[in-house]
């Protein structure tokens, strides 16, 4: 028997997911008057919305980060099925979001990072990466021709470096130090983000 396509894999063993979404956005919209995050995209859903979503059917244990003071944020992830963590020290970067995740899943197999601004990531991409997610040690991402795609996933073992992380640069670091299990796909969803209003179009 198989499951249905967006049914949520449900072994308790698999990683949690972790969303980012705490950034400031600043190259959708300079003044900082719009959260890109809450724009919609055709069908009407937000782009926090529909990655929250994707990640939360994926791996029903999933949490999003963002900053304090974002409650209409806040409410568009929690109806998408993220349990949502605000936190002061995300303002400083993903880094810091991804630190401050961490820290509030201290009973996680491992976690698979997927970022907000994303929302065009397919679901059977994200069940990949937290089937890879087999050892603690595990680090695994989607790859096309050379590059590194998302979501990405991290065994346990590697709790106590991310939780060293700060700043923007997330686990960048860490990536280019490690072996990292590379998941073959050419699905653009992986490789595809919203950085300014023409990349809704």
């Amino acid at each position: 028997m198989t499951a249905a396509p967006n049914a949520p894999l449900l072994n308790t063993d698999l990683p949690t997911g972790i969303l980012l979404a705490a950034g400031f956005g600043r190259r959708f919209d300079a003044a900082g008057k719009r959260n890109k995050l809450l724009e919609a995209m055709p069908g009407g859903r937000t782009i926090a919305w529909r990655s929250a979503r994707t990640l939360a059917v994926a791996l029903p244990a999933s949490v999003a980060v963002i900053r304090p003071g974002n409650p209409a944020l806040a409410e568009e992830l929690r109806r998408a099925g993220c349990r949502v963590i605000e936190s002061a020290e995300a303002e400083a970067g993903m880094g810091a979001a991804l630190r401050a995740a961490v820290a509030a899943t201290p009973d996680a197999r491992g976690w698979v990072v997927a970022l907000a601004d994303m929302p065009w990531l397919p679901l059977e991409l994200v069940r990949a990466v937290a089937l890879t997610i087999t050892t603690p040690d595990t680090i695994a991402a989607p790859w096309r021709n050379g590059q590194r795609g998302h979501p990405v996933g991290f065994g346990a073992a590697w709790r106590d470096e991310l939780l060293k992380l700060d700043g923007d640069e997330g686990a960048r670091d860490l990536l280019k130090t490690q072996p990292v299990t590379r998941i073959l796909t050419e699905d653009d969803g992986a490789f595809r983000d919203v950085d300014t209003p023409g990349d809704l179009r």
